[in-house]
């Protein structure tokens, strides 16, 4: 049983590097004027980001029912509680970017760049700003999380 919960946590670490760096490439990559390549490039990366996220998300889940300290401990965690917490905001979060990045797509058939509207661009560039900011927290939260720092 230690392999796959070897296997699990690994998975579950991947997911989350994967979701960190596809985030941090469309923060990086995105900007007002954007050539039709780049644009295909962060439709990718953020479609990846999707794909890393339920990644994340399953095998969490699957850990915290079937492997690692079992269920009860995370319900009683208020640590869990609030990183689930953020991973639901930063989701939720990301869903106005990736609409958005999903609307280029007739502008990028005919093979026409991408021009930002200022009011989108400063609104889209936020979003991505309070991602990064709730992966952080994630990340500070997770290993307080994990060694139950806050339980009684």
């Amino acid at each position: 049983m230690l392999i796959v919960n070897s296997i699990m946590a690994s998975l579950h670490h991947l997911a989350a590097f994967a979701l960190t760096a596809c985030l941090i490439y469309e923060f990086v990559a995105f900007q007002q004027a954007l050539s039709v390549n780049e644009a295909r490039r962060i439709q990718r990366i953020d479609g990846w980001y999707g794909i890393s996220s339920g990644t994340l998300l399953v095998a969490g889940l699957l850990r915290v029912f079937f492997f690692e300290k079992g269920a009860n401990f995370y319900a009683a965690n208020p640590l869990f509680w609030v990183k689930m917490g953020l991973f639901v905001i930063v989701g939720l979060m990301s869903i106005y970017p990736t609409i958005r990045f999903i609307k280029w797509g007739d502008r990028l058939k005919t093979g026409t760049a991408i021009e930002v509207p200022d009011e989108e661009y400063k609104r889209i560039r936020l979003v991505l700003n309070l991602e990064l900011v709730g992966i952080a927290l994630i990340l500070f939260v997770a290993p307080a999380m994990a060694r139950a720092i806050g339980m009684n």
